[in-house]
């Protein structure tokens, strides 16, 4: 005899219902959450400490040279008021980071932040183009941009830079609004925009990725290339020289720290442009970006606290200047402090002047043979 037992399933296996893991939150989550809120803040604070002492010092010696002023400390001034303007907005996103509602200072001043934060950029690069170009003049074809006899173009050109700044910088304001995190609900001022791109921000994104970093970084490439390339060819002396070690480190640190972010920038762009609507793994790839945009800002800011240790690793002139205003001593030093050879006179090599001149005495002073 058979029997036909037919199992009745009930309980947890009679619920034929489909669970939603998208909003689930890992353990790891957690992890890396706890420790953005302590190492940003921690990183953030680092950079304002260093980068107000080095660039205050920097602004100390500047003013010191107020009778003596020349055309290359007109660049770094620029650069150095970029840089605290900059470094001043370094708690609020320190504050975002260690707050858990994230930012709460508003939406006018995430869009003066965000401001400041691009304007350094596009400052940094630009200056650093103009300073370059002079540079290259000066070493391949013997002239110079700018000169003691028309020192209003180096203002000109600063001016420029700043308007062209602002000008690059309004489309983000425009399209940046405070946003909510997906996973953690946290109100973020996003630097990036990084919501859907619309045709609006996609034409904001390609102007700065053309005009604010593709178009400037590849003529300071060519530029420094050239340059280089000349130097390897024929003797230039040793200001020139000397010039070339202190912009070409400048410009390589500047590169290291902003590459990162504009590339992470690039990949966001056609990213969210070739999003489709019902991708469920959206929001895993965008708090992944999301992320990565937050570690290379990060370290783009930390552009601003390295470029005076540069001067100060570089040039010898402010190394002195400085170490003597420290030590209340003075210092009689007329000549360029950053070495950057803008603006000065091309000066032959003393050491190849003085055998030029004895030689030439040496003939002067040899009797005139006898008939």
């Amino acid at each position: 005899m058979k029997m036909n037992i037919v199992p009745e399933l009930d309980g947890l296996f009679r619920q034929n219902d489909t669970y939603d893991y998208q909003d689930y939150e890992y353990p790891e989550d957690f992890e890396q959450s706890a420790s953005e809120a302590v190492l940003t803040p921690l990183l953030y604070s680092a950079e304002l400490v260093i980068g107000l002492l080095g660039n205050g010092l920097l602004l100390a010696v500047l003013a010191q040279r107020r009778r003596s002023w020349r055309m290359s400390d007109t660049f770094i001034l620029h650069l150095s008021v970029a840089d605290i303007l900059l470094l001043l907005t370094l708690p609020f996103w320190a504050a975002q980071a260690a707050q858990q509602g994230g930012w709460c200072f508003g939406v006018v001043f995430c869009k003066i932040c965000v401001a400041v934060f691009n304007i350094n950029f596009y400052c940094g690069i630009f200056l650093l183009v103009c300073i370059s170009v002079d540079c290259y003049l000066s070493i391949v074809h013997a002239t110079r941009l700018y000169s003691y006899d028309n020192p209003r173009l180096a203002h000109i050109s600063c001016l420029s830079v700043w308007i062209v700044s602002l000008i690059l910088t309004l489309p983000w304001c425009i399209f940046l609004v405070e946003m909510k995190e997906t996973t953690q609900e946290r109100t973020l001022c996003d630097r990036s925009y990084s919501e859907p791109v619309t045709h609006g921000k996609l034409a904001a994104r390609l102007l700065h990725h053309t005009l604010g970093f593709l178009l400037p970084a590849g003529a300071l490439i060519i530029v420094c290339s050239c340059i280089l390339l000349r130097l390897q060819r024929s003797y230039k002396g040793v200001q020139k020289q000397k010039a070339v070690m202190v912009i070409l480190p400048l410009v390589v640190v500047f590169l290291l720290c902003w590459v990162p972010y504009n590339f992470a920038l690039i990949v966001d762009t056609f990213r969210s442009r070739s999003k489709e609507p019902g991708d469920v793994s959206s929001g895993n790839h965008e708090h992944s970006m999301e992320r990565a945009l937050m570690v290379t800002s990060g370290l783009g800011c930390l552009h601003a606290c390295l470029r005076p240790l540069l001067y100060l690793g570089l040039c010898g002139n402010f190394r002195n200047r400085t170490l003597a205003m420290l030590k209340r001593a003075t210092v009689e030093s007329e000549g360029s402090l950053w070495e950057l050879g803008v603006g000065e006179a091309t000066v032959p090599d003393q050491k190849h002047a003085g055998e030029e001149m004895k030689q030439m005495t040496a003939v002067d002073q040899a009797p005139s043979p006898q008939c």
